[in-house]
């Protein structure tokens, strides 16, 4: 049986619950083929306290986009039964810090961007999958509400971030990419701790106009430094140049 996708507007209503309890618990978690976002990537390496490099080598692989030529990053599942490697029998390890993807499910977010105006718009759809019991379960939501309950705001601000990367790679670099510039893409969103690194050690930010108060925050902040290599790739690959 096909996964039935429902769309839904902010407003909408949906009954649904998780929790040990119920008799499907953690199958969600099984069989995936997790995509993961460089703030997915940010948030896991620092729940895990692991380098940005070390989490990558050791929870992830990278393969091209078939459509955009990026690189994206996919979480190692587990190979006896393709779970994710950070759910056990009580649930998720990472619960806190797990994947927007987790966080919206039983909703899925479709995000597009205008060409012309740069604007966001999205829709919401409810994916109701034949193992899942959570429907079963009388606890309503909205479609807003939902969003809120699982902090998915800085998630999506983050993700549509990367929407705009993609928007600008089809428009004006269509095809694959040289290894130069899949190398600058891959440090500044996936590894950024890597990317810190680079900037006050072998200072490749010199040419770029940045603020100084700005230097001195991405020492320590993630999210800040995160928002900066989505600038410095915008710019070195697109010459799209965004004031600070």
């Amino acid at each position: 049986m096909d996964n039935e996708m429902i769309p839904l507007s902010l407003s909408d209503n949906f009954s649904f619950s998780c929790s040990p309890e119920i008799e499907c618990f953690n199958q969600c978690c099984k069989n995936l083929n997790q995509y993961l976002t460089p703030y997915d990537i940010l948030r896991l390496k620092n729940r895990l306290k692991l380098p940005s490099d070390i989490f990558l080598k050791r929870f992830t692989s990278q393969h091209k986009g078939p459509e955009t030529g990026l690189p994206i990053i996919s979480l190692k599942a587990d190979v006896s039964e393709l779970k994710c490697p950070f759910v056990n029998q009580k649930g998720c390890t990472v619960y806190q810090d797990r994947p927007s993807s987790c966080r919206a499910y039983p909703l899925f977010r479709l995000a597009s961007r205008s060409r012309e105006t740069g604007r966001i718009s999205d829709q919401y759809f409810l994916v109701q999958e034949p193992h899942c019991l959570g429907f079963s379960r009388n606890q309503n939501w909205t479609v807003q509400k939902w969003i809120e309950s699982q902090e998915l705001t800085v998630y999506n601000k983050f993700n549509d971030m990367l929407l705009e990367i993609i928007s600008l790679k089809k428009l004006h670099l269509p095809g694959p990419m040289d290894i130069k510039s899949e190398l600058l893409f891959h440090m500044a969103l996936y590894d950024i701790d890597r990317f810190r690194s680079n900037i006050f050690e072998k200072k490749i930010l010199n040419s770029f106009k940045i603020d100084s108060a700005v230097i001195d925050i991405i020492k320590e902040d993630d999210p800040e430094l995160l928002k900066i290599g989505f600038r410095w790739v915008k710019e070195a690959l697109f010459d799209v140049i965004e004031e600070s």
